[in-house]
């Protein structure tokens, strides 16, 4: 297995497709609400929410351990539903060289298919691909998704 990897993971929602883009085009720090296990604090740094180019930092917790992560919204393209985070510091670089993040909705009919996908370059071959991350964001977005439909 190579440095340079990508990994893709995705679920179905009964919850509104457009609220959750939503979610992670405008209001990430509302998340801490939905899914308290998986993040505890969104903090804007820099920039607008919901902007490209704002600089956003997670406190969130993995594998049993608390984590955080700086990243700078790289991309948000509201017709195909899509927001794309670069991480740029935080617990995910003492294990990538680079790692981006991005969240789509696609809807057909009555289904939403939230998609993940991990584009990643590892540090070395030691490094195990980020299965758990992922299962994580999977956990997150089943949270966000039982928390609009029991406050629906």
């Amino acid at each position: 297995m190579g440095l340079i990897g990508k990994l893709v993971s995705g679920t179905n929602i009964k919850s509104d497709g457009d609220v959750f883009h939503e979610i992670f085009r405008v209001r990430p720090h509302h998340i801490s609400n939905m899914s308290p296990d998986v993040v505890q604090n969104v903090d804007l740094h820099d920039g607008e929410w919901g902007t490209v180019g704002s600089v956003i930092f997670w406190h969130y917790t993995h594998d049993g351990k608390e984590c955080v992560a700086k990243d700078i919204i790289e991309a948000i393209d509201e017709e195909k539903r899509l927001v794309t985070f670069d991480m740029v510091e935080g617990d995910l670089m003492e294990l990538y060289k680079t790692f981006k993040a991005t969240v789509h909705v696609d809807t057909v009919g009555e289904d939403n298919l939230v998609t993940w996908t991990f584009d990643y370059e590892k540090l070395n071959e030691d490094v195990t691909e980020p299965h758990t991350l992922m299962d994580l964001c999977l956990k997150m977005t089943k949270d966000i998704e039982s928390h609009h439909l029991t406050n629906a």
